[in-house]
């Protein structure tokens, strides 16, 4: 267990206060699904904060693949865990889960309500293809997810070192990426080429600036999605 943290070679290793306010940031910056949520984890734990070095954070995430239920979160719990222990685990679970249950409901209050009101449908409309950017899924459950990261995370630690497992593991989030890939294919057809509708430039337009701004300018997700918004408005009340 020791070499968990050892391993952590490029950690400034974090208060648990300061955890606890990226953990409270992300629950509320967690747009584009678990694809989505993965990529900011990423960006934000390993190569802003380097609270956890790139192949540890690779390890966690194999091992997130392998488990039922939503990689994402358990990947939270996972490095919370690393960082804090039980406590950081369930901070980072709970913090992650309940801003996002709350931005969720919220959103599908208004689209409910008010969905066939212009200018609210104008900004779902910027919306879709922004979120193709980084894809869209949700979760259902969430509380084995707990059980998962405390029960196997010690070990999983202790057999970072084992090429056969860590392999094994390796081939299991490869797999993953294919059927991710077949989603993202799958949804940007229908969001690029709605039915009857030919190409749909404005949402092949934001996908890319999207894409762009995420990948080579690092944008965060929520400039991108309020700007994807915000131009879906001014599109609709133009055209």
């Amino acid at each position: 267990m020791a070499n968990s943290l050892n391993n952590m070679q490029t950690a400034t290793s974090p208060t648990f206060g300061e955890a606890l306010r990226f953990w409270i940031k992300l629950g509320f910056i967690s747009f584009g699904g678990p694809t989505g949520q993965i990529a900011i984890m990423q960006t934000e734990l390993v190569e802003r904060r380097r609270w956890i070095s790139p192949t540890h954070f690779l390890h966690a995430l194999n091992y997130c693949m392998l488990l039922p239920g939503p990689e994402a979160i358990q990947l939270a719990i996972y490095v919370g865990w690393l960082l804090h222990r039980v406590a950081g685990g369930l901070v980072a679970g709970i913090c992650f889960l309940l801003p996002s249950v709350f931005i969720l409901l919220g959103l599908s209050f208004v689209y409910a309500a008010y969905g066939s009101v212009s200018w609210i449908a104008a900004l779902f409309y910027g919306l879709k293809p922004a979120v193709l950017g980084g894809l869209i899924a949700t979760y259902f459950t969430f509380m084995p997810c707990f059980f998962w990261i405390f029960l196997g995370a010690p070990y999983m630690e202790q057999i970072r070192g084992n090429r056969f497992l860590s392999g094994a593991l390796a081939a299991i989030t490869a797999g993953v990426v294919g059927v991710v890939l077949n989603l993202a294919v799958w949804f940007g057809i229908n969001v690029i080429f709605p039915a009857g509708r030919g190409i749909d430039w404005f949402a092949l337009g934001v996908t890319v600036i999207s894409f762009v701004a995420m990948q080579k300018l690092k944008l965060d997700i929520i400039p991108l999605v309020a700007g994807a918004a915000a131009l879906g408005l001014i599109y609709r009340m133009l055209f």
